[in-house]
């Protein structure tokens, strides 16, 4: 839908938003398509798919959100420009992809830097302004964000230090993770997460770094065996919406987007913390032999880590300092 069309239009909507707008006559309900990276069943897309039917309920059908899940409209390297360019006027990415934009997107996917849910909400509030004043500045208003369960390590063969990668085909998604690759001394290979499985069948990539709920998705237990509880990183996704398209809503409706979307977002991050532990404990029913990093593996991994820091940190500029400053401060 061309931004040109998008105008707006209302009907008979819930009771307060109906008072909002009880001078406005009515007119047909105002559609958009929102693109989404992952399958249904994912958390993330469970959890969109209940924020469009909660902005439908609240606009009592004025604005009605048709949610496109796994790639189907746009994939996903092509969504934030979708959005960006009016084709669309909402979407959801990995924010660590756009790395290739400006290293501040890479924050949340510093390996070792914020290891738990606590850490990652304290990373992401030193961060926000800065991604938030980033998107601002391509016309793009972000509405939420949520955060994967932390990434583990998987592979065909046991892992016992940093020296065993050497030679392993590794699955890469976004430029930090090929950066890990490298420095691991492995062969980064960037697969999607819907062509993962396909990867290790034909012998593409024969380890990889990943949630759980990612390993679940993509069954996991189907080409490999061994998992490591490294608890690498919370990589974020972001839902951002063209603001020449929510400037165009009535202001009632853009309050019931942005009230829906704070919700998401609450909601989001519950998810996530639960998905850790239940997706963990699938993975180890369906055979995944799950195990704490040895030492010698567990420093290498860390000492990497910091090589990744700084390089971030040189990268990012004064915005990067300042928000590392504000995360490891008191």
């Amino acid at each position: 839908m061309a931004l040109a069309s998008w105008k707006p239009r209302r009907k008979g909507l819930g009771a307060w938003l109906a008072m909002a707008l009880c001078c406005v006559g009515p007119a047909a309900a105002e559609q958009w398509n929102m693109p989404t990276p992952y399958a249904d069943n994912n958390f993330h897309t469970v959890n969109i798919l209940r924020f469009a039917d909660e902005v439908k309920q609240a606009t009592g059908g004025a604005l009605e959100i048709i949610v496109h899940s796994n790639g189907s409209l746009f994939h996903h390297p092509e969504i934030k420009r979708a959005v960006q360019t009016g084709q669309v006027p909402i979407g959801e990415v990995l924010m660590s992809a756009l790395g290739n934009e400006d290293p501040i997107y890479e924050v949340d996917s510093v390996p070792f830097l914020a290891r738990t849910h606590a850490e990652a909400r304290k990373l992401w509030q030193a961060s926000q302004a800065a991604v938030t004043e980033r998107l601002a500045k391509q016309g793009l208003k972000l509405l939420l964000t949520v955060p994967w369960p932390p990434q583990q390590i998987f592979a065909r063969r046991q892992l016992n230090a940093v020296e065993d990668f050497a030679g392993l085909k590794f699955r890469v998604y976004n430029a930090m993770t090929a950066r890990l690759g490298e420095l691991m001394g492995t062969l980064p290979t960037n697969v999607q997460l819907p062509d993962v499985p396909q990867a290790f069948a034909t012998g593409l990539i024969e380890a990889m770094v990943s949630s759980s709920t990612a390993a679940v998705d993509t069954q996991a237990w189907d080409f490999l065996t061994n998992g490591y509880l490294t608890n690498a990183w919370l990589p974020k996704n972001i839902v951002v919406v063209n603001e020449r398209a929510l400037k165009s809503l009535d202001p009632a409706l853009q309050t019931a987007l942005l009230t829906a979307a704070a919700a998401a977002e609450t909601r989001g991050w519950q998810m996530s913390e639960r998905e850790s532990a239940e997706k963990t404990a699938i993975l180890v029913e369906k055979g995944i032999a799950f195990a704490e990093p040895s030492a010698a593996l567990m420093q290498g991994l860390l000492a990497i880590g910091a090589t990744m820091s700084k390089e971030w940190a040189a990268a990012a500029g004064a915005d990067g300092a300042a928000i590392l400053d504000a995360y490891r401060g008191p």
